[in-house]
């Protein structure tokens, strides 16, 4: 679907001195167009999860009733997102979609009650980025061994007393991820894993779910990091020629350190931000608002210039399993609430999307890496 910002045109533009906006609103002049937007088919039926979006709702709302909310918004650049205009968008989202007969009504109500506002994308036209991110199930265990090695850590207690630069990563656990009991991490293991990749990809997707050998299944989740930018070991293999930009997905950068483990030392030091953990009591996991993230309708954004907590509609194709296993892309309308941020997340134009927990909902995230477009959802005044 092309983009409204290059169809219709910027519905309001920077002054002069003024920082270009990273949501703009939608003209209404492009009612015609609007009419393709908004349809979302995962909502009702059968196997609809509109009672999922309803709870995800709840969980923005429990978040925008906290202290850190009230913060987060008196300091928001874009001044149409108050605090309370955002909790009301989101009430009446809740209540369109408890009265809605069909997806189609529902559609409607939307577009007749609330304004959209386009996130600018990477180049001013709208063009965002989509990944996918999911909670993965690795083997762990609660004690070392010589079949489990690597390490989670739990969060030093003196973390913000730590002096700056922060160590990198290769400081703290070395170039094989097997040093770390005999520096600062010393004493701080949390759980053990059995494979260096996956031990780094699960500070990567910052939870995890781990299976014990008692049977037990055992929740870990995010508890701090290291002030050190986010580099991507994928961006890496392309920037060294080794991998290809174009169709760039998290199979195949698992692929390639199958087939090359060794090479494992040189680029999993490159990302020099470390992720600390600590034991959730399971369920789903939570972002970085500290609410629980749902599998299909919650998404990370770069939360210094997006709504924290906001209703969002996503345009973009996303990958559908076919009756044979086949995986292949269909352009869908989701709503979805901005609940999540990540290192790798930065800039208007950048979208993760959280597909769920498990090996299904990790090969879906794996093969999301596509252009869309993002709508934030606010009530008219």
């Amino acid at each position: 679907m092309a983009s409204f910002l290059a169809v219709v045109g910027l519905a309001s533009l920077p002054q002069p001195g003024n920082p270009a906006p990273v949501l703009v609103p939608v003209s209404p002049s492009s009612s015609a167009a609007l009419a393709s937007l908004g349809y979302d088919d995962a909502l009702w039926g059968s196997s609809g999860d509109r009672a999922n979006l309803i709870r995800a709702i709840d969980y923005s709302l429990q978040y925008l009733a906290t202290p850190q909310a009230a913060t987060a918004y008196q300091q928001y650049s874009v001044p149409e997102f108050s605090r309370d205009r955002t909790q009301r968008s989101l009430r009446r989202l809740r209540q369109l979609l408890s009265s809605s007969p069909t997806a189609e009504a529902f559609q409607q109500a939307v577009l007749r009650e609330f304004t959209l506002y386009q996130s600018v994308g990477r180049d001013g036209q709208g063009t965002v980025d989509f990944t996918g991110y999911f909670e993965p199930i690795y083997s762990a265990s609660r004690t070392p061994s010589a079949e489990y090695r690597y390490p989670l850590y739990r969060r030093p207690a003196n973390l913000e007393r730590w002096a700056m630069p922060h160590p990198t990563r290769l400081a703290l656990e070395g170039a094989d991820g097997l040093q770390g009991g005999q520096g600062q991490l010393r004493g701080l293991e949390l759980v053990w894993l059995r494979d260096r990749l996956e031990a780094f990809l699960v500070q990567v997707q910052g939870s995890a779910k781990l299976a014990l050998p008692d049977g037990q299944l055992m929740s870990v989740g995010y508890a701090g990091r290291t002030e050190h930018p986010y580099r991507s070991i994928g961006r890496a293999l392309v920037d060294d020629g080794i991998l290809e930009a174009e169709g760039l997905t998290l199979p195949a950068v698992i692929d390639y350190f199958r087939q090359h483990p060794e090479a494992l030392n040189t680029y999993i030091p490159q990302n020099q931000r470390f992720i600390f953990f600590q034991e959730t009591a399971g369920g789903a996991p939570n972002g970085s608002l500290n609410v629980p993230v749902t599998a299909g309708r919650s998404i990370a954004t770069d939360k210094s210039l997006m709504p924290p907590g906001a209703p969002a509609l996503i345009s973009v194709a996303l990958p559908q399993q076919n009756c044979q296993g086949e995986w292949s892309p269909r352009p869908v309308n989701r709503f979805v609430l901005d609940q999540d941020t990540g290192g790798a997340i930065q800039g208007p134009g950048r979208v993760d999307l959280f597909i769920g927990t498990g090996p299904e909902a990790g090969a879906q995230a794996g093969l999301i890496n596509t252009p869309g477009q993002l709508y934030y959802l606010l009530l008219r005044q």
